[in-house]
């Protein structure tokens, strides 16, 4: 998140007042950087010099990468314990399953989101954690541990928490949207960025509905797919990480998706507003997991350990705009961050919030398949709003044929 651009003031003053504390700081602690220290009670440099090389698969946009005067986290790290990271990035849990599936690739760290987590487990791809190579676990808020998706945390340490939402351009769109049904309104046909990714997209129907995110018949799956085709002639693209450029550069009216990342992009477009539907959101908990393929686990596990340190969750939380799960770290964000709605939601959005749970095999196999036959529906020419176009053009010149013959048959009277 760009929030640092616009706290240059805040942060001078608390770089003074740190300053002043340094020596307090200093023990039990090594410094990193000028603003990071770590637990010095924890050996950072077992595997210098044995030329390692770990691979971090992560969300786009999801970690403070040195942008924007913002802290590099990656590179601490490396300076920190003589690990080279070599970070990529994927745009839905769906790609980076299908990626690992398929033995495509060998990662050491990968961060899916609660149900796909859940999944990974149960198909045995992911590795039980050692917690003595993570102590740091210590510092995760109680109510984020043991979640149904994985009830004894063997396979998971939670990174960051977020929710969907409606982001919206207030000089395209008169008023505030306040339900998921906005996203079918005629009057943005053309304007309308929807998820590009099943589940998440199923859960906004799913709410307009008034049905469970988490269907549990192949049959429900088929009422709800039959909302989204039917507001698909409406939608201007199906979109991830694209979002930022269309609605940071007025490209589209409203959209939806991710709360840190709505605060990125308001940060960058104050035109732009957010609202939480009055139907419920979907709050999903993003973990930090180590792939049963990985070939280096003690490493994996440091490199979890140190994104639960205080002050490196306080850089990532500052930049990307999301939840922390450390109340640790809540306690010294910036203000701004700390104090605002679409980070930490009242309490009255959080109780309407819902969670993925993992789907059995033929009702995902469903949604898949319903959802690859929807994105494909009426394309290449035949779609609705063709047909709308052909009708139109077809009325209009058999309107034209019956002028002109009446005009022939006034003529020859």
């Amino acid at each position: 998140m760009k929030l640092l651009k616009r706290l240059s003031v805040l942060a001078l003053t608390a770089a003074l007042t740190l300053s002043m504390a340094a020596p307090a700081m200093a023990a039990g602690s090594i410094e990193v950087t000028e603003d990071v220290s770590v637990s010095d009670d924890y050996d950072w440099t077992r595997f210098k010099g044995q030329n390692m090389t770990l691979n971090v698969y992560n969300w786009g946009e999801y970690i403070s990468n040195g942008s924007d005067d913002s802290e590099d986290v990656v590179s601490d790290f490396e300076k920190l314990t003589g690990i080279k990271v070599n970070y990529t990035t994927f745009d839905s849990n769906e790609s980076m399953y299908a990626k690992l599936k398929s033995g495509a690739a060998n990662y050491d760290v990968i961060v899916p989101s609660d149900y796909m987590a859940a999944k990974m487990i149960a198909e045995g791809m992911l590795m039980p954690l050692h917690y003595d190579n993570i102590p740091n676990f210590q510092n995760i808020d109680e109510e984020y541990r043991n979640a149904d998706y994985d009830p004894e945390n063997a396979y998971t340490v939670p990174y960051m928490l977020c929710t969907t939402g409606i982001i919206y351009n207030t000089t395209m769109v008169d008023k505030a949207p306040t339900s998921w049904a906005d996203l079918w309104d005629p009057q943005y046909a053309g304007n309308i960025l929807m998820f590009n990714n099943s589940r998440d997209a199923y859960a906004i129907a799913a709410f307009k509905a008034g049905k469970s995110i988490n269907p549990d018949s192949t049959e429900e799956v088929d009422e709800v797919v039959e909302e989204l085709k039917a507001q698909k002639p409406l939608v201007q693209a199906y979109v991830m990480d694209e979002i930022f450029d269309k609605m940071i550069g007025g490209e589209a009216a409203i959209g939806v998706y991710y709360s840190g990342d709505a605060i990125t992009m308001i940060d960058d477009n104050p035109d732009l507003a957010w609202v939480f539907p009055e139907e419920g959101s979907v709050l999903s908990v993003d973990s930090m997991c180590i792939p049963a393929t990985s070939e280096h686990k003690e490493a994996a596990e440091m490199f979890i350990n140190f994104m639960c340190e205080p002050d490196i969750g306080k850089a990532n939380a500052e930049y990307i705009g999301y939840t922390t799960p450390m109340e640790s770290v809540r306690e010294i964000l910036d203000e701004d961050l700390a104090d605002s709605e679409i980070a930490f939601p009242p309490e009255e959005v959080e109780t309407k919030e819902k969670v993925f749970t993992a789907l059995s095999d033929e009702v995902n196999n469903e949604l898949d398949v319903k959802w690859s036959e929807m994105k494909s529906y009426n394309e290449g020419g035949s779609g609705y709003l063709f047909l709308l176009l052909l009708t139109a053009m077809v009325a209009l010149a058999c309107f034209n044929i019956w002028r002109k013959v009446r005009r022939r048959s006034r003529n020859m009277y």
